[in-house]
């Protein structure tokens, strides 16, 4: 059944035809405009104190940061943080063209595969979208490149983010994921699934006692490739 057919049975049962080109108009500019609900300005702020409040608060959520130069330097900063943990030097990685493109060859121990998270997978490297600075939030929306079990099955998840992705609040984060959605034959769509990270999984459900990796990793580290000269800290 067609979506005009489904409309013309409702119009039916409310007893009146098609709305007026103006109530017509004004709903077309409603859809369109996303209009702003009140925000906090906690997060409105210069660029370089956005990104610093981002990694604030990422870190207040047991969440760790390494920030770095470039991607060039991400595959080393992967593997210093695996070797910090005491972790083996082998993940499961974004099959995302940005992940592709670094040099993971310069270090010959890393092993790994490209691909979606399998149960025996301890340690996934994921594609960031966008940081949140608000609340030292990840937006993960799921995507052939973006597996979305990388995000819930391996016990240590790695994001790598750009600098240059971090925004204020849920609401810009909203506006950057349907400008890179659009679409000239449909005018645009979302994702099947949009994941909001803040920290590790944990829980405190039983005795008030908090339990990291309750229901997805227990670790979150994220590479920050700072891309942004704006969002450099000062000095």
């Amino acid at each position: 059944m067609s979506k005009e057919a489904i409309l013309n049975g409702i119009r039916r049962g409310l007893k009146r035809g098609p709305l007026p080109a103006d109530q017509q108009a004004m709903l077309a500019g409603r859809l369109a405009s996303h209009p702003r609900h009140l925000q906090p300005q906690r997060a409105q702020l210069p660029r370089a104190e956005q990104v610093a409040l981002f990694l604030r608060n990422v870190e207040k959520e047991f969440g760790t940061v390494e920030r770095v130069a470039g991607p060039e330097a991400v595959p080393g900063a992967v593997a210093d943080y695996l070797a910090a943990q005491n972790l083996a030097p082998k993940f499961v990685l974004a099959p995302n063209p940005e992940l592709w493109a670094m040099p993971w060859n310069e270090r010959p121990m890393l092993e790994f595969r490209s691909g979606r998270a399998e149960a025996g997978d301890l340690v996934s490297v994921q594609h960031g979208f966008v940081g949140v600075a608000e609340t030292g939030t990840l937006m993960l929306p799921a995507a052939a490149h973006r597996p979305t079990t990388l995000n819930l099955l391996p016990d240590t998840e790695i994001v790598v983010l750009k600098a240059s992705r971090v925004v204020a609040g849920y609401e810009d984060a909203f506006d950057r994921l349907r400008a890179e959605n659009a679409d000239a034959l449909t005018g645009g769509f979302m994702p099947r699934n949009v994941m909001f990270v803040t920290g590790p999984s944990r829980s405190a459900d039983i005795e008030q006692t908090l339990e990291l990796g309750a229901h997805g990793p227990r670790r979150l580290h994220i590479v920050l490739i700072d891309d942004d000269p704006s969002a450099l800290p000062a000095g």
